[in-house]
């Protein structure tokens, strides 16, 4: 029986960043599953994927997933997705941009290689100071 790779995306974005249902990982990702991408120079295993997704959902209000493309070949599929926030501090509502490229076994994520514009995204919610990426393309350092 052939899996629906695009719904099991949608499903991990929703389940896991929009309904913090930190259970979606176990049943999506094998134990030892990793991610790459989501922490620099980090390898990211299931404990450390629900650790991390808890602590980053801890700073945002009322996360919107939209998987906007997905491109499937054989056990890989590509994911264009926006999540987007209420900006705890401003109210306003922010989006960021990400990618994911993910090899499955049947209906289960054993590999994924994650992009998410974290540094433009903290830039929006305050985090970091207006131009981020701009001022460290000059050589400035960022305090």
């Amino acid at each position: 029986m052939s899996v629906d790779k695009q719904q099991v995306i949608e499903d991990w974005f929703r389940r896991v960043w929009v309904e913090a249902d930190m259970d979606a990982i176990d049943e999506m990702f094998r134990q030892d599953s990793k991610a790459e991408g989501v922490l620099p120079g980090f390898d990211v295993g299931p404990d450390d994927f629900r650790e991390m997704a808890s602590m980053y959902l801890a700073l945002v209000e009322d996360p919107i997933v939209c998987v906007e493309k997905v491109m499937v070949d054989g056990d890989w599929a590509a994911a264009l997705w926006t999540m987007s926030i209420l900006n705890p501090v401003s109210g306003e509502r922010i989006t960021g941009f990400g990618q994911l490229f993910v090899r499955f076994e049947g209906s289960i994520m054993v590999e994924a290689y994650n992009n998410f514009d974290l540094v433009a995204f903290f830039e929006k919610m305050g985090f970091l100071p207006e131009q981020t990426m701009a001022m460290c393309l000059t050589g400035q350092k960022v305090a």
